[in-house]
């Protein structure tokens, strides 16, 4: 393989890794040794020096190394692309699994908007925006970046159920009772259409702007011309 290549795949594994071991087992012995407000400072460091260290890596990996899925795998990626938006944008607003619930804010509202959809939605429209960028299969360092987010919102969303269960007890296991980790695709139409419009606007947005910054045109602009 490519040094450039395993550089970007030692990168990505130490990304996915520290957030796995800040966020689980070393997090508890070390907010005893450092406390809440001198632990947050570590973990943003660590995060923000093994993200940097992977940015780098991929800016050095070759950009273009695979065959590529062609049209078809435009279409697919726009398809991952715009609902990964509308659950991300969803997510923003009333999320129970954002970070540093305590029992005194127990989960007890019905789910609604994206979360009837997946009770992990800023997680999922992670993995879908990964997903979208590994079918294009233009590059290995896409497809080694695109795995490495993929794990860790997947694999990341089940332990945080387990975290939260832990935190909250009953009041996550009643919250988990009325949604699923899998997406109901069903009711992505449940949304709200305000969302969707905020969704396909940001996505025009963020295609548009993929030619100056990635030098590819991409989404509706790729046919548009």
């Amino acid at each position: 393989m490519d040094p450039a290549l395993l550089t970007l795949t030692a990168a990505s594994i130490a990304f996915v890794g520290t957030h796995f071991a800040l966020s689980h087992p070393l997090r508890p012995p070390l907010v005893a040794w450092l406390g809440e407000r001198g632990f947050l400072p570590l973990y943003s460091l660590v995060a923000f020096a093994a993200l940097g260290w992977m940015i780098v890596a991929f800016r050095d990996a070759p950009p273009a190394d695979l065959p590529g899925s062609g049209e078809i795998g435009w279409v697919a990626a726009t398809l991952l692309t715009i609902p990964a938006l509308l659950l991300f944008l969803g997510s923003l607003r009333g999320n129970p699994a954002f970070p540093n619930p305590t029992r005194t804010k127990p989960v007890i509202r019905a789910p609604a908007g994206v979360f009837a959809i997946t009770r992990h939605p800023m997680m999922w429209g992670f993995a879908l925006w990964a997903l979208s960028h590994i079918v294009l299969w233009w590059s290995w360092r896409t497809v080694i970046v695109g795995v490495a987010i993929l794990v860790l919102a997947l694999v990341g969303a089940h332990l945080q159920d387990r975290k939260k269960a832990a935190l909250l007890g009953e009041a996550w296991t009643a919250w988990e009772a009325q949604t699923s980790y899998w997406p109901r695709w069903g009711r992505i139409f449940e949304a709200g259409a305000m969302l969707w419009l905020a969704a396909v606007t940001l996505w025009l947005a963020i295609t548009w702007a993929h030619l100056p910054t990635a030098g590819i045109p991409a989404g509706a602009w790729r046919w548009l011309g």
